[in-house]
């Protein structure tokens, strides 16, 4: 009660003369303040700078972690990858070659005179070439038995070289009845439309390829790319 009616008479223009528990009571009271302010607008900025560094200390062990495990196989993949380019390059030797192409195309139409098919149109197209290989379409049209046809592509199957052939707006539909006669066609069928066959650039075509697709890519002329040599 003394310590209330003491703080309920002071006069504030008379601080000295206050009694000694006023005095220590606001003394505590501007340290309490004074302490208050400076976490507010120190310590607790240092907090929040303190968690945003833990935060990041976190991602930059699990970024270490991730890396440190990449870094313990990374020669393992090395060797898988230097092994899937040496399959590769061993499956595309097997294409045909640019000085085997024109004996493959008659190759092709051979077989499908061998199989009995009649062959109404087979006109080889100009070359595309890609990356490492080179596609040539084929536009076509043959008549022939379901049978016949078996037969053709179980030949170019067998070719010495690997051909691959891929169908792009090909039809295979039954042959009309002959408008004069009317005859029926013996369960004979038209196939006609384009396909594609496929051959193994050379180093130096292949390198050709390459800089005509990175011009083509980004509008600029590339260097000419140096002679490498044929395929041995």
């Amino acid at each position: 009660m003394k310590f209330l009616n003491d703080l309920q008479n002071l006069d504030r223009n008379n601080i000295g003369g206050w009694p000694q528990s006023i005095k220590i009571f606001f003394t505590a009271l501007v340290f309490v303040l004074v302490m208050f302010l400076g976490w507010y607008l120190y310590v607790s900025d240092q907090q929040d700078q303190l968690q945003t560094a833990a935060g990041k200390e976190e991602q930059l062990k699990k970024e270490f972690s991730e890396k440190q495990a990449k870094s313990v196989n990374l020669e393992a993949l090395q060797q898988q990858l230097d092994e899937m380019q040496d399959m590769l390059r061993q499956l595309l030797r097997q294409l045909p070659s640019k000085t085997e192409m024109p004996e493959l195309l008659v190759d092709i139409s051979q077989t499908a005179l061998s199989a009995g098919l009649e062959t109404e149109l087979f006109q080889p197209g100009p070359e595309s070439p890609k990356d490492f290989y080179a596609e040539k379409p084929i536009q076509l049209r043959m008549v022939g038995t379901y049978h016949q046809f078996g037969t053709f592509i179980s030949g170019v199957a067998s070719l010495p070289r690997v051909v691959i052939l891929t169908m792009h707006d090909v039809s295979l539909t039954p042959k009309a009845k002959d408008p004069k006669s009317g005859a029926a066609t013996g369960g004979q069928l038209v196939l006609q439309g384009t396909v594609k066959t496929y051959r193994y650039l050379e180093e130096d075509e292949s390198a050709e390829a390459k800089a005509a697709n990175a011009k083509s890519a980004s509008g600029k002329a590339p260097a000419k790319p140096a002679k490498t040599g044929g395929r041995k």
